[in-house]
């Protein structure tokens, strides 16, 4: 049975992967908007930005596995960036939605990419708020991250360091994704799952170890092929991603707006989530003569 929480309705859905939990929230009828979250986080992470949108537009927020999830995917499980982007295309299709904005974060703004080029048949629109492009995939930061990743225990260990405030305020942590402090509960739905699973435990570590730059270069050397409108939102304060990168994504897609927003880092919708709702909602208004028939939610 589905449950009620702050970004809706809470649901499952049933991939050849496996299970990937999601909420839903705004009317029946209107455009559909699905949201991508980055590593060691979950949908909490649009909590501030949906209920702005969702009294126009049916928001859906999954839990995808990078981390924050509770259901471990199937093994053998693909972790790649084109893996991850296959995960979105299942998902959309198990879903049956069709003129579909993906809006992306962080290392879920590389799968929105990927998505685009591999998997566009679903698709009406992007918007790449602050994500992994071009030779970034991950942040300078996280490469040690990824490095302990290799070493056994690890990630269960820098989970436990999680949960102390100043650790979290690190560069490798949240120090320099938000600029400013995560909530306590937001903060709990992040770490608590891994903590609880070995499972979860392990996606998270696979997830770390099929970073690798190489595809986010021969994904930016394709997003030509995506035709659909794009906003890239830039953060003003970005401290993980150069400003140079989203004026090339702007530059490389077919059709691309940019703006930036002052006064946050790359978690623009903890930072700053009214004016990024306002700034999406801007450009579907913009684009709304564009957008194809959608389909079904179920």
């Amino acid at each position: 049975m589905a449950q009620s929480t702050a970004l809706g309705e809470a649901h499952e859905a049933r991939l050849p992967q496996g299970v990937i939990r999601y909420r839903v929230t705004g009317p029946e009828d209107g455009p559909v908007l699905v949201f991508v979250h980055g590593f060691l986080m979950n949908g909490d992470l649009w909590r501030k930005v949906v209920p702005r949108l969702a009294g126009t537009y049916r928001c859906v927020t999954p839990d995808w596995p990078a981390g924050a999830h509770r259901v471990p995917l199937k093994r053998p499980a693909d972790f790649s960036l084109p893996g991850m982007a296959q995960l979105v295309a299942d998902f959309l299709t198990a879903l049956d939605l069709r003129g579909v904005t993906l809006i992306g974060n962080d290392s879920g703004g590389a799968v929105v990419q990927r998505t685009a080029v591999d998997h566009p048949e679903r698709l009406a629109r992007i918007v790449l708020t602050p994500c992994d492009a071009f030779d970034v995939f991950p942040p300078r930061p996280f490469g040690l991250v990824v490095a302990s990743a290799h070493v056994p225990g690890m990630p269960w260990l820098s989970l436990q360091a999680m949960r102390v405030r100043a650790f979290r305020r690190l560069p490798i942590a949240y120090g320099w994704f938000a600029k400013y402090p995560i909530d306590e509960a937001a903060t709990r739905s992040y770490i608590e799952p891994g903590l609880r699973s070995p499972g979860v435990r392990r996606d998270m570590r696979d997830l770390l170890l099929a970073f690798d730059r190489a595809w986010t270069r021969d994904t930016a050397e394709r997003l030509h092929e995506f035709t659909g409108p794009a906003l890239v939102v830039r953060a003003g304060d970005d401290r993980l991603f150069p400003a140079e990168d989203g004026r090339r994504l702007a530059e490389v897609l077919t059709d691309a707006r940019l703006v930036t927003i002052p006064d946050c880092y790359t978690a623009i919708p903890e930072d700053r989530p009214g004016e990024l709702a306002a700034t999406i909602a801007d450009f579907l208004a913009e684009t709304a003569s564009l957008r194809p028939t959608e389909g079904r939610l179920m």
